[in-house]
């Protein structure tokens, strides 16, 4: 597999597996603003069932102002990424709570896709195929030729380990305060759990990864991996001397 030589300027720059993971990781999470986007249909959905108590009402507002939050994006020609998750999560909240007519089943598809994370990462890790390396992989400009360079370098493989584990956590809170709250039907407490469980605890999740990954300095390895400045003729034969050391290490 050819591998264009090219790197960011950023990429280029790294000398550890920790300052690549940083950089790249920057460019794949969203910021404040997808947060607002993400907690306001919730906002709303809650404010509405606890002032109204009608299902139907308060899903059509959260669809509205998914809706058009989206439309702000558009006419601002920004990038719907991250507000697109929102009126695609909104939606399928609103679905749930509108054919049972019970307003906690709104976060029954978080907590269930919050579960399937969970098994996700966790299986990721016990395959040596750490979901934190596909995010540090996607942010890689030569992805589309090689999105798997990462896996080529083991040091990367062990870092990008450890951080997978605190998605681990990171589910596993979600899980251990929602499951309670849905059972009680508690909506609105599920409404504030659902907003702090969101962005807030996404950023204590990177602050953690952050001082992991200021504390650590792995090398890079010079010719493996998506630090890699060119390839080795064996790789444009499709053969990655590398990759048994990345799955045994």
């Amino acid at each position: 597999m050819t591998v264009p030589a090219a790197r960011s300027a950023a990429d280029a720059t790294a000398e550890t597996v920790e300052a690549l993971i940083r950089h790249r990781l920057s460019t794949a999470l969203g910021g404040w603003r997808g947060s607002v986007e993400t907690a306001l249909p919730t906002i709303a959905f809650v404010a509405l069932y606890t002032w109204r108590r009608d299902v139907t009402l308060a899903a059509g507002a959260a669809i509205v102002i998914a809706l058009a939050l989206a439309g702000i994006r558009v006419a601002q020609r920004s990038s719907l990424q991250h507000v697109f998750g929102a009126v695609f999560a909104t939606a399928i909240a609103a679905f749930f709570a509108v054919r049972s007519g019970r307003a906690e089943d709104a976060f029954l598809p978080g907590i269930l896709t919050n579960a399937g994370f969970l098994v996700a990462t966790l299986v990721s890790i016990l395959a040596r195929w750490p979901a934190v390396g596909f995010l540090v992989g996607a942010g890689d400009p030569r992805a589309a030729e090689d999105p798997f360079a990462w896996r080529r370098d083991r040091g990367m493989v062990r870092v990008c380990t450890r951080l997978t584990w605190v998605l681990v956590a990171t589910y596993l809170i979600r899980i251990a305060i929602m499951v309670p709250l849905y059972l009680a039907a508690e909506v609105t407490w599920l409404g504030a759990a659902k907003i702090l469980l969101g962005w807030p605890l996404w950023v204590g999740a990177i602050a953690v990864m952050g001082w992991m990954l200021l504390a650590g300095h792995t090398p890079l390895e010079p010719d493996a991996g998506p630090g890699a400045g060119g390839h080795h003729e064996a790789d444009d034969q499709g053969v990655h001397p590398r990759r048994d050391d990345a799955v045994h290490d």
